[in-house]
């Protein structure tokens, strides 16, 4: 077990107690009811308290539902009219965000989930709508505690001295949380309801809509405030959010601003990720260690992460899921530190392509034997080559504590991301250092090939976005990658049953966002339907 983990599983019996339960699937209340003034007067009365409250926010990006293995079925999972497992955070990013590109297929048949990568999804896919409500799930834990953590509140409350300034880092972490959910509704979603600390469930008007470019400068914002009141880089305890990942939260969004605002913010992600860099992350020297049960220790690249183990956190989604759907065929799963492998998820060869065929970049590690490069059936695990991203294994060989629940933790942002960010706003015109950004590419490209013979001496953008595919893959950065180089809809680039048809083929523009939900379309009259659905 993780001496530095959070401590999720206590959480979730605390936060029956702290009533910030009861999701409901389509709602004018997107908002979670409010804990009650009785409530909240006796948990946010005491400071030891904060701690565990502020772990549900945490646990959000973490579990699905309430209990081990996320609860089949509402209530015990977060979101009704989806198995718990499935509807957990990191894993839904993962259905949205990697399925839907060439970067992965998946064999099963579960309702409407084959549409995902065949990109004909409608607006009544529970999988979209499970996503939609699991980020409004977490934003509606977010805002409960903002409201019981405000100024005036821990005035009232008798919180003073170093339980007060921690209150206040706190408040900032929340606000992060938050604002990343956001980002995710940005950047998936584009227009939609918005909901803050101040709006009361319950209204009868509902949540108002708010606009992408709109929701784009409110992010921004929420950001910058986070930049100047989390704790400095590195100060944290692991896991949790400091100055550096909202550093790393504003380069992204700045990366993508063409797309979320129509205006390219290049000298910005130059600015944000300088930080970062200046603030002494370091590259792991070894690739695969960032993807093992241990990959917390000594692990200098990552920025924030969503943390797993076999005890406090026993969930279907997270790298549980990363793991056993990604093992199958011929695989042996004692390899992967698990009992068995659930047969699911492959990969393309349009990415397979992408990596040397003589196998000199580590980072396309794919499994072959009985696996066929064309995909001729979505549904047979042996179409597609298997990719192997993470492992249950520390890196002594030894299998993680449990192999039921993999123990590895998702980075959602590291140094080599940071890396790959500069040098392509550099090569957009933002006012980087070109000499610079070749050697952040090549410290990739050295790790990668274990000596010098990857280095490059030019970058373009095409590169870039294959070295991203090289460098992130399976890390839910794909579709916005490809959205930001025109490549996801069109047929600037194909790959294997885009638009349900086996060599690939355009599809209609308006997939470069998912619809709002229809239940909530119908519930709320505030919302319009995002084109095309």
């Amino acid at each position: 077990m993780k001496t530095k983990q959070l401590k999720y599983k206590k959480l979730f019996f605390s936060a029956a107690v702290l009533a910030l339960l009861t999701t409901t699937s389509c709602i004018k209340d997107l908002e979670r009811e409010p804990i009650t003034d009785v409530t909240s007067a006796s948990v946010f009365k005491d400071f030891a308290n904060y701690p565990t409250a502020l772990a549900k926010l945490y646990g959000g990006l973490a579990m699905g539902g309430q209990v081990s293995g996320d609860g089949g079925t509402y209530p015990d999972s977060d979101i009704s009219g989806i198995n718990g497992g499935f509807s957990q955070y990191t894993r839904l990013m993962y259905t949205l965000n990697v399925i839907t590109t060439d970067e992965a297929v998946i064999g099963w048949n579960d309702g409407n989930l084959h549409t995902m990568h065949k990109m004909t999804w409608d607006s009544s896919n529970e999988f979209v709508a499970a996503m939609y409500y699991r980020l409004y799930t977490e934003i509606a834990f977010c805002n409960e505690f903002l409201r019981n953590v405000t100024d005036e509140k821990l005035a009232a409350n008798g919180i003073t001295g170093d339980n007060l300034t921690e209150a206040k880092f706190m408040r900032a972490e929340a606000k992060f949380l938050r604002a990343q959910s956001y980002l995710h509704l940005l950047d998936m979603f584009g227009n939609v309801p918005f909901v803050t600390e101040d709006y009361l469930p319950g209204s009868a008007s509902g949540p108002q809509r708010i606009e992408r470019k709109e929701l784009f400068k409110y992010v921004e914002a929420e950001l910058l405030d986070c930049a100047n009141n989390l704790k400095n880089p590195k100060s944290n305890q692991y896991g949790r959010a400091d100055k550096a990942a909202a550093w790393a939260v504003l380069a992204r969004l700045y990366l993508n601003a063409k797309v979320y605002s129509g205006t390219e913010r290049n000298n910005d992600v130059i600015t944000y990720t300088n930080k970062v860099i200046e603030a002494g992350y370091a590259l792991k020297s070894d690739y695969a260690s960032l993807f093992l049960a241990d990959n917390n220790v000594g692990n200098s690249e990552a920025i924030f992460t969503v943390n797993f183990d076999g005890v406090n956190t026993q969930t279907n989604g997270g790298t549980t899921y990363m793991v056993c759907a990604a093992v199958g065929g011929k695989m042996r799963a004692a390899d992967f530190g698990i009992n068995g492998g659930w047969g699911g998820i492959r990969t393309t060869k349009a990415f397979v392509g992408l990596f040397p065929s003589n196998g000199s970049d580590k980072r396309g590690r794919f499994y072959t034997n009985d696996q066929n490069l064309e995909i001729n059936d979505l549904g047979s695990f042996n179409d597609g080559y298997a990719f192997i991203k993470y492992k249950n294994v520390k890196s002594d060989g030894t299998a993680g504590s449990s192999k039921s629940w993999v123990e590895a933790d998702i980075p959602l942002y590291r140094l080599a991301d940071i890396y790959l960010m500069y040098a392509e706003a550099t090569l957009r015109g933002g006012n980087g250092d070109m000499s610079k950004a070749i050697s952040y590419v090549n410290k990739l490209r050295e790790r990668a090939y274990g000596n010098t013979s990857g280095n490059v001496s030019s970058i373009n953008l095409d590169f870039i976005l294959d070295e991203r595919a090289r460098e992130l893959s399976w890390e839910m950065t794909r579709r916005s990658d490809l959205i930001r180089f025109g490549k996801f809809t069109t047929g600037a680039y194909l790959w294997p049953w885009k638009g349900n048809v086996k060599e690939g083929r355009a599809v209609e523009d308006y997939r470069n966002l998912f619809p709002i939900p229809v239940k909530d379309i119908i519930a709320n009259p505030n919302l319009v339907q995002n084109p095309g659905y």
